[in-house]
């Protein structure tokens, strides 16, 4: 009997009481509820209730709605002044409670870590304030254990099998028993699955489930950062059926009453290493506007609500990007295949027709499925050479020149209505990872946006505005993609910092996208351009998904919902369905208004939540293969300069973004003049107590690759100059400096995993570790055979 089964289940054919009646019980008392009581209040004799009842009082103890006590008896966390939160762990053995709730974090000391695995929910209670102001918590009982399936390294030390998790936040070893090796050898990167929890005299016990291959084997990169933070990437067999019942080419069924786009001389204009079309566009002079086509493969065609694809859409939320290589929402057959504008073929549709005046205003709009057969697959690169005027490709896609041309006399006034309305631009770098044959890297290289990428990105702008004004207007319920104004914390530590410089951010209380973007300009000469633009940008909040539409601040548009992109994105498959439903209610006489879907109020808060959350867990997987990318080649790169620019500061030195390959490293302070340095987290610097060598956000200097560690994904720099990097400051100056950070004594508690705030020691370079922890170090994970005893005892 789960705990949710009643009383009516043909098992016991008993009566239990339910959560609510059990909560409400336990509620009553001035003290925890025992066991025995519980059965006598609910006059439960019977011994298959006692049964039912204790299995749901458990239940309940694993959600966090009772906390067992010592006395046998069963109590209200809230009363016992119990919190629920998620565990974060830190490389160096420490780490923090996230509360469920919200509030600042709790600070979990090593050896309560040493119960605990990152990413475990747990119940704590606070348990006093540490030497650095930050409040304490003990560990009263795992609620949810986090992942249990761990990517690590295999080693065989002594004797004694373990796996050392690739996620530093796991600072605990994983010892694996001799017959649950399963064929790993030592080096290898293995998935382990844990089998015995930690414990105070223990450490986690886990077997070897899976052998991904050799440390450095080319992509391994990948496949680490794909089972780490838990991406499907394997078709089930459901989904594979489906998807073999599906024809490779678009039927003439399917076509039969949409409107027939075929002969509209609609391009796709992707990257020259795109692989799905997702989406065409194609605009004529309207007037003193345009008008202006939008089609987006019709993804909710083929993946019907409460399929197997939409389940394993749903599930993967997004397509994963990864350099030279993608796990898809969707399967190839539809993301390459069916569902993808290739050029002279017939595909299905969801068409946005607009008509836009001469500023650049959304006038009216339409949406209907279509068939349409794409005229050209263009990239970015061929389109701005071709407005630029080059005669070769004018020549060879003279069809297209004056449709391109009405492209970007449009952008032109879209660009100009986007200044209007004060959207917020910032000016960033990405670069692109070339290999070589053996997937090794040759170079990074910066990829520059030119008109052609905005032409399109404006485009798509305004079909999403179109699409969330339709499903508003029609009172529809759906995805948008809400970009929320700052918060007061975030603006309040900007504006103290602009007053630093004398700047000033308009806009008094409630500062609008134009206040930012009027900023930007102000200081875009500026030589400290970069520290403004990067501070302004961390003052923001991330962008989310959510059925309640509050706006899109950095856009600074009142409604916007992603609607061009269902191949990859799982909100804009839902936004499709919408606009699919709304369209039927209106008795459109148009076919192919089959996959349109009408979600409930509070499903749809639940797959806003869910598309949050897999778009970061995208990002951090992203993110996580380029830092491991970078570090490879940076390996060869040992003792070379180059230049750079400091993107953020600590207590503990700085981080240096290099110029040309947009990669970080650290200037630890152990590297710089043996001195005492103060740190102003408010103000963003380093200041040398007798050399007054300050060290800013966005200063350039030029640093020297000291080390690489690639395990632990850090790269280290050391100045090649000392005397020509940062800026000494008169002794009047840094005397004002070393003030104001003394009178800001014990600003900001708990920020998690930084190691030093405004108002602590200065630190000073000697022989330990600057900004060395009061907590118990842990073990060195280079140095296996010191834990050999207790990995021993754990194997018996």
């Amino acid at each position: 009997m789960t705990d949710e089964q009643g009383a009516n289940q043909p098992e016991y054919e008993v009566t239990i009481p339910t959560r609510d009646e059990l909560l409400a019980a336990v509620e009553a008392q001035a003290k925890p509820l025992a066991y025995d009581d519980i059965l006598r209040q609910f006059k439960l004799d019977d011994e298959r209730q006692h049964i039912g009842v204790k299995r749901r009082l458990r239940a309940m103890e694993r959600d966090g709605q009772l906390v067992y006590t010592k006395a046998n008896a069963y109590g209200l966390p809230e009363r016992m002044d119990l919190k629920k939160g998620r565990v974060i762990g830190h490389r160096d053995g420490f780490g923090f409670v996230q509360l469920l709730e919200g509030g600042a974090d709790l600070f979990l000391p090593y050896h309560q870590m040493q119960l605990v695995l990152h990413g475990d929910i747990v119940l704590v209670k606070e348990s006093g304030t540490d030497q650095r102001g930050r409040t304490e918590a003990r560990v009263v009982r795992v609620v949810e254990a986090g992942a249990q399936e761990i990517v690590g390294r295999f080693f065989v030390e002594k004797g004694v099998s373990v796996v050392v998790p690739d996620d530093s936040r796991i600072s605990q070893d994983l010892i694996v028993p001799a017959e649950n090796v399963n064929g790993a050898r030592h080096g290898q990167m293995v998935v382990a699955k844990v089998v015995s929890r930690p414990s105070r005299r223990s450490s986690p016990v886990a077997t070897v489930t899976e052998i991904l291959g050799e440390h450095m084997a080319p992509g391994m990169e990948i496949q680490v950062a794909i089972r780490e933070h838990g991406i499907p990437y394997e078709w089930n067999s459901e989904v594979l059926a489906q998807v073999e019942g599906i024809a490779e080419e678009v039927s003439d069924a399917d076509k039969a009453g949409r409107v027939d786009l075929t002969d509209m001389p609609l391009v796709t204009i992707d990257g020259e290493d795109a692989r799905d079309f997702d989406d065409a566009v194609y605009c004529e002079p309207d007037g003193k506007g345009f008008r202006l086509w939008v089609a987006i493969a019709d993804v909710s065609h083929y993946v019907t609500p409460k399929s197997a694809l939409d389940d394993e859409a749903h599930t993967r939320g997004t397509s994963v990007y990864f350099p030279d290589n993608v796990v898809p929402m969707l399967p190839e057959k539809l993301s390459n295949g069916l569902c993808s504008l290739n050029p002279n073929l017939d595909r299905l549709c969801m068409v946005a027709e607009m008509s836009i005046d001469g500023r650049g205003r959304l006038q009216k709009y339409d949406f209907y499925p279509a068939v349409m057969n794409s005229k050209a697959r263009l990239t970015y690169t061929k389109v701005f050479k071709i407005l630029e005027g080059d005669p070769k490709l004018q020549q060879q896609y003279e069809q297209q020149v004056p449709h391109l041309k009405n492209l970007k006399s449009l952008y032109d006034i879209l660009k100009a209505a986007r200044a209007q309305r004060g959207a917020i631009e910032f000016e960033t770098l990405e670069t692109r990872f070339i290999f070589n044959a053996q997937r090794k890297i040759d170079e990074i290289v910066p990829v520059h946006r030119n008109v052609a990428h905005k032409i399109i990105e404006e485009c798509m702008i305004m079909a999403n505005v179109a699409a969330a004004r339709f499903v508003e207007k029609h009172q529809g319920l759906t995805l948008y993609r809400v970009h929320e104004t700052p918060d007061d914390d975030r603006l309040e530590g900007f504006r103290s910092f602009l007053g630093e410089l004398g700047l000033q951010l308009g806009g008094g209380d409630e500062p609008q996208p134009k206040d930012f973007t009027n900023l930007l300009q102000q200081v875009a000469e500026r030589p400290d351009h970069e520290l403004i633009q990067t501070l302004l940008l961390r003052s923001l909040k991330q962008a989310v998904y959510t059925p309640d539409n509050e706006g899109h601040f950095g856009l600074a548009l009142d409604e916007y919902a992603h609607f061009t992109s269902p191949i990859r994105r799982y909100p804009d498959l839902l936004l499709h369905r919408e606009i699919k439903y709304i369209l039927r209610s209106l008795k459109r006489d148009l076919s192919g208004l089959d996959g349109g879907f009408h979600y409930g109020e509070k499903h749809m808060a639940e797959l806003g939540a869910h598309c949050s959350s897999t778009e970061r867990r995208a990002d951090d997987a992203t993110r996580q293969v380029d830092d491991w990318l970078k570090c490879e080649y940076m390996q060869d790169h040992v003792g070379a300069e180059f230049d750079g620019v400091v993107s953020t500061v600590t207590n503990f030195g700085f981080f240096v973004r290099l110029s040309d390959l947009m990669i970080d490293g650290l200037v630890h302070i152990s590297n710089l003049s043996s001195e005492y340095y103060h740190f102003d987290a408010e103000r963003h610097f380093l200041i040398g107590e007798h050399s007054r060598r300050v060290f800013r956000i966005g200063d350039n200097l030029r640093v020297k690759v000291k080390g690489v560690n690639l395990d632990e994904r850090k790269i280290d720099f050391e100045l090649a100059d000392i005397e020509s990097a940062g800026r000494v400051e008169s002794r009047r100056d840094a005397d004002k400096m070393t003030a104001r950070m003394a009178a800001s004594k014990g600003a900001k508690k708990g920020d998690r995993g930084k190691a030093g705030r405004p108002g602590k020691k200065p630190v000073k370079k000697s022989g330990t570790k600057p900004g060395k922890k009061t907590d118990k170090k842990k073990p060195s994970k280079g140095n296996r055979a010191r834990k050999a005893k207790q990995a021993k005892r754990a194997q018996k």
